[in-house]
């Protein structure tokens, strides 16, 4: 049966080359992460790249996406010589993401809410990151304190925190 598809025929004479040139897929992998374009202007003269993160998010699939990009942005900054420096302020409806009750939790959400308690502790074992989640919205969404995933601070009011931490020139980025 021909290919129909240029994209899908190119990929697999790609692959079929790289196959038979005895090149790895790993080694390919590499090579691409290699030439990832780098963010020289934007960062030139950035010793330390100073993020707080406003996590506002109640869909535990997205923040699970975006706490990889999360991550990868703590990569891609080290791999460009700038040092992160990341605080995850986490308030509203991500609160019950990151919480160890899952009483009320969909089954079909259980592996997202597992995901992502595994990717803030990923997260919290790098240097220089630090979480923390609002009492406000642990009142306003009946959170207990206690049930917090470890490592995360609870804090009065992510919203001083962010207003702290911009002042301490942070750039802050919301994740809606």
């Amino acid at each position: 049966m021909p290919f129909t598809s240029k994209p899908f025929h190119l990929t697999a004479l790609c692959l079929a080359a790289c196959c038979l040139a005895g090149v790895s897929a790993t080694t390919f992998a590499a090579d691409e992460a290699e030439a990832k374009p780098d963010d020289a202007r934007a960062l030139a003269g950035v010793e330390t790249g100073k993020v707080a993160w406003d996590i506002n998010m109640g869909d535990p699939k997205k923040l699970t996406l975006y706490l990889k990009v999360m991550d990868e942005t703590y990569e891609d900054l080290k791999r460009q010589g700038v040092e992160p420096e990341m605080v995850f302020t986490f308030r509203g409806p991500s609160l019950p993401l990151i919480s160890t009750d899952h009483t009320d939790v969909p089954l079909d959400q259980e592996a997202h809410y597992k995901a992502i308690a595994e990717q803030i502790k990923a997260l919290q074992a790098k240097p220089n990151v630090h979480m923390e989640a609002c009492s406000v919205a642990a009142r306003l969404f009946k959170i207990d304190s206690g049930t917090l995933l470890p490592g995360i601070d609870f804090v009065g009011n992510t919203f001083v925190s962010q207003i702290g931490y911009q002042s301490k020139g942070y750039a802050m980025i919301p994740i809606f």
